[in-house]
């Protein structure tokens, strides 16, 4: 994920007061202790989040809110034509249980 420069704050604004169906959506599908970090430099955003079936994650797409949320955040931050949001999968080197 990345931010356009300058919304920086916009972007924690909106996720302080992320919308209580989004949340429950989340939570729905598994999602617990999900963080972003932003990297202040390059405006790239890494999302962390654990589940316990990462499979109920391809639900969220399917769920209007998904793309409602989507859509409000199209204006700070780089999306797809379609205004999901553009993603790059990173690969894992290293993890210590």
């Amino acid at each position: 994920l990345k931010l356009f420069p300058g919304y920086e704050a916009e972007y924690q604004r909106r996720h302080a007061a992320v919308w209580p169906e989004l949340a429950d959506l989340l939570k729905s599908a598994g999602v617990k202790d999900y963080s972003i970090f932003l990297d202040e430099e390059s405006l790239i955003l890494f999302a962390y989040l654990q589940t316990d079936d990462p499979s109920k994650l391809d639900m969220l797409k399917t769920r209007d809110v998904m793309w409602k949320w989507w859509d409000h955040m199209k204006d700070i931050m780089e999306v797809h034509p379609d205004t999901s949001p553009v993603t790059k999968p990173l690969k894992e080197v290293f993890f210590m249980p």
